[in-house]
Order: structure tokens, then sequence, then C-alpha cells
């Protein structure tokens, strides 16, 4: 029994403490009152959702690639534990030391890196790669979320597009 459920609690222990390390990271009520959201900007219960959802899921998808056996796993979840860590850093780069910019340069690695191991997850476990779906598309929303509210804000896209 350990050894089918023991790495689903390695994996959903890892996700806990990534998510409530990136939740630590709180904005300044100053810094996201001050800063111009899109339209699309869902509530804050929602947007807490949303990630929960998609580390949940995120989860799944690791323990799904992990029953596997295959012999690329352990590569695959390192690319999966990347995803972790640089999600960590984005809040801290965007909630914690308020850098949007800076945090939108991470995000697109972490997205580049998102794909990259939904590609591989998918090589592996057709299923697997459907888990991870949920955390792609909030990958790509925080991408876009992060982007438009740094354009909107004043940063240097913002001022080349205008």
């Amino acid at each position: 029994m350990y050894s089918r459920y023991g790495p689903l609690l390695v994996i959903l222990v890892l996700v806990t403490a990534a998510s409530a390390l990136a939740g630590s990271f709180s904005a300044d009520d100053w810094y996201y009152v001050k800063l111009v959201k899109p339209s699309w900007t869902p509530p804050a219960w929602l947007f807490a959702l949303a990630g929960a959802v998609a580390y949940a899921f995120l989860a799944l998808s690791a323990w799904a690639i992990w029953q596997t056996g295959h012999a690329a796993r352990r590569v695959t979840l390192g690319w999966w534990l990347l995803l972790l860590v640089l999600a960590v850093a984005w809040s801290a780069l965007f909630f914690g030391f308020n850098r949007p910019g800076w945090a939108w340069s991470l995000w697109s690695v972490a997205l580049a890196a998102a794909v990259f191991c939904f590609l591989s997850f998918r090589r592996i476990s057709e299923q697997a790669a459907w888990l991870f779906s949920p955390w792609l598309a909030w990958a790509a929303f925080l991408w876009c979320f992060n982007l438009v509210s740094w354009s909107l804000s004043g940063g240097i896209l913002g001022r080349l597009l205008a």
C-alpha cells in the first residue's frame, strides 16, 4: 500500500508546501490596489480557488507519471519539480517584491518549462498529460495576467505600445 500511496503523499506534501510558500508572499494593500489590472481580473476568492485547483491537478499528474514506472519518469518529474520552484519564485517577485516585470520574465521561462513538461508527460502517459492541462492553462493565464498588469501599470511594454 505504501508503494502505491507513499509517492502520492510525498507529492502532496511538496505541492502543499510550495503553494503555501507561494501564498505567503502577500501583496501589500497599497501595491495591489495601485497595480492597474486588466478588466478580466477575477475576484480574489476565484483567483485563489483556481490556483488551488491547478495545484491539485499538478499533484495528480505527477502521481500518474510516477505510477507508470517509465524509465524517464524521474527526469520528467525533475521538470515538474522545477515548475514548483518557479511558481514560488514568481509569487515572491510579483507579490513579495512588487516586481511584475521581473516576475513576467521568470514566468515566461516557467511557461516554456510547463509546455516542455506537458509534452514530456504526454510521451509517457496521455492521462498524466490531461491531468497536467489545468496547470498549463493556469500558467498561461498567469503569464497573460502578469504581462497585461505590468503593461497597464507603466511597464516597459506598455510604454512601447502607447
